[in-house]
């Protein structure tokens, strides 16, 4: 043990203090892996770790007997680089040097080295400071231009892998890694992400989602509430429990608790049908057989007029349905004839505008909570949870609906988010706040090359 380890030894074992050791790794050094204090009256243990002692900033707390609790630091010369000094360290030995003590004389009353004196009191003649000067650091590997270009191929293909940007660096010159080419793209706001599945857009699809938007644009809420929303889905009775997420230590990924089982092609599913309004829920029914025209026909036949009068929905209420083949049928365009229905004219490839894909999702969410084990209870639960969604859910759903056309305006008709962001969303609704439906084309274009995309 060198000098130092005996003084605190003798300093130790006079004072009889309550005592901890422990090392810069958090580890303790002598007694069990809690942090239990105990009262040592010896300092042995440092003769029994010769090697750690060298290794370690031993941390000495002294508890219960001080009037304050203090911490005492010891550490040998061999060792790395501390800390650097508080602010309020360098402010003393400043006050002190223009007191007239020397580097000597402070180093000693504040427990730091002469030469680090030395330097705070250097550093504040110089530049009137003992603040942190900037450090210029490691010039960056990939120069402004190299940025630029990455930034540029990134924006015109985000499929982009990091290969390939290494790859075009290198043909240009700079020899970087793949690390490199990611801190540089998040320096710059981009992050990888996977991308979204939505459904194809052709050009022809994008313009009628455009026009279907500006043309009720200026539909009020309550034109809205008056619409009675329709639409299939398929639920699977396995099929949402592969998005969860569990909190578990490592290595135990296999434990069954961490684990969830999958059985082939989702272990069977159910095609349900549903319809709701501003006022809610509508009738949910099974389709058990493969649905065709004639089967579609019957099923609004026995569930969408009943639906109507169990809502009390107003006179003139409007019906939407989407353009499947079964939906378009020469036959059942002729039976909505007959019964005297106003059909919604909706754009193809655009489940982002129907509201009610909002309630299959919170239904599958709240069918997956309560894990059905087969088909049966899958469906049972589906009619229960349906059921159960609130009125008010859907009145808002319908209510926010011009968000939703705002939208898609806003994103030049491609798929967007159904509530859209809401300085986009604000922006424009200022922007056409008093502007019809005919002039609606040539203010999003002067609100795009205002403000930009909004993103």
């Amino acid at each position: 043990m060198n000098s130092h380890g005996t003084i605190f030894k003798e300093f130790i074992c006079k004072s009889g203090w309550k005592i901890s050791i422990w090392s810069l790794q958090t580890r303790k050094i002598s007694g069990s892996h809690r942090p239990v204090m105990s009262s040592l009256r010896s300092f042995s243990v440092l003769h029994s770790l010769p090697v750690l002692w060298h290794l370690f900033e031993l941390i000495i707390c002294i508890k219960d007997t001080c009037p304050q609790h203090q911490t005492v630091r010891l550490q040998n010369s061999t060792m790395a680089k501390t800390k650097e000094l508080s602010k309020d360290t360098r402010k003393r030995i400043v006050d002190q040097h223009q007191t007239g003590k020397s580097e000597s004389t402070i180093g000693k009353q504040l427990g730091v080295k002469k030469s680090t004196v030395g330097a705070i009191i250097r550093k504040w003649k110089t530049y009137k400071t003992t603040d942190n000067l900037p450090r210029s650091g490691a010039p960056r590997k990939i120069s402004s231009r190299g940025v630029k270009m990455i930034m540029r191929m990134v924006s015109k293909n985000p499929r982009t892998t990091q290969g390939d940007l290494v790859n075009d660096l290198q043909r240009a010159g700079t020899t970087v890694t793949k690390v490199t080419i990611s801190n540089t793209l998040q320096r710059q706001g981009i992050k990888s992400c996977s991308a979204r599945r939505v459904p194809l857009l052709k050009p022809v699809h994008v313009q009628a989602r455009l026009k279907f938007a500006r043309e009720h644009m200026d539909d009020t809420a309550e034109d809205w509430e008056n619409v009675m929303w329709s639409d299939e889905t398929k639920v699977e009775l396995f099929g949402i429990n592969s998005t969860r997420r569990v909190w578990r230590k490592e290595n135990t990924e296999l434990h069954p608790k961490n684990t969830i089982p999958t059985v082939k092609h989702g272990g069977g599913n159910i095609m349900l049908w549903g319809c709701f309004s501003a006022k809610g829920t509508g009738r949910l029914i099974r389709v058990k057989d493969r649905m065709n025209g004639a089967m579609y026909r019957e099923i609004l036949s026995q569930n969408l007029l009943p639906s109507v009068r169990a809502l009390k929905m107003k006179r003139g209420w409007v019906f939407q349905h989407d353009n499947d083949p079964k939906h378009t049928a020469r036959a059942t365009k002729e039976w909505l004839r007959k019964k005297h229905l106003k059909v919604l004219k909706w754009p193809s490839q655009s489940p982002d505008l129907n509201p009610i894909e909002n309630l299959w999702r919170e239904l599958k969410v709240c069918v997956a909570r309560q894990q059905p084990q087969n088909i049966t209870a899958l469906e049972k639960i589906c009619m229960e949870e349906w059921a159960k969604i609130p009125a008010t859910v859907c009145a808002n759903l319908v209510k926010t609906y011009s968000n939703c056309l705002t939208s898609v305006i806003a994103n030049k008709g491609y798929v967007t988010n159904r509530a859209g962001t809401t300085r986009q969303r604000n922006r424009l609704r200022r922007h056409v706040k008093y502007v019809d439906a005919n002039n609606l084309r040539r203010c999003v274009i002067t609100f795009k090359n205002k403000h930009g995309s909004g993103e």
